[in-house]
């Protein structure tokens, strides 16, 4: 019969809470996409109606530059999402490395491996919510507690890995 502990279900808790403000901040970052590429339509919508010649023509271009830019962006984002649904399912995988979906403690700072997102704080703890492929995650991940990875030429120990 597996048991989980106390210190489990609390680290267990904390990865939950980390994943729910990535999810946040992915969720809000859309929503504020999609308003933009509203306007957009009815921006496209008025310029059709009021104008005619070259002006006409280059308003309706920069409004094709700014719907493919949000277009893209809003793309990104749908991938961070796809993302997040990975890390949803290893919220509650106990793991002894560092991996995508895990928590890391260091003596100098916290990090979710996750996606790239805002600093996040959870029970007064500071974390930074980081990509799998960003530089500081490529050299936490693998490693486990008491190793030490340096990064910018600082050295940092890693304390906890949940």
């Amino acid at each position: 019969m597996l048991g989980f502990s106390t210190k489990d279900k609390n680290m267990n808790s904390i990865k939950e809470k980390l994943y729910k403000a990535c999810e946040a901040y992915v969720e809000e970052r859309i929503h504020r996409i999609d308003a933009a590429m509203k306007d957009l339509e009815s921006d496209l919508e008025n310029e059709t109606k009021s104008s005619a010649g070259d002006k006409y023509e280059t308003g309706r271009e920069m409004i094709n530059l700014e719907w493919n830019k949000l277009a893209e962006q809003l793309q990104q984002f749908k991938n961070l999402r796809k993302t997040l649904n990975i890390v949803k399912g290893r919220i509650n995988e106990n793991a002894a490395t560092a991996r995508l979906g895990t928590a890391v403690k260091t003596n100098m700072a916290n990090y979710f491996i996750a996606i790239p997102a805002d600093r996040i704080i959870i029970n007064g703890d500071e974390y930074f919510a980081i990509g799998a492929n960003s530089p500081i995650a490529q050299l936490l991940l693998n490693n486990k507690p008491g190793e030490e990875i340096t990064f910018n030429g600082k050295s940092a120990k890693i304390l906890e890995v949940f």
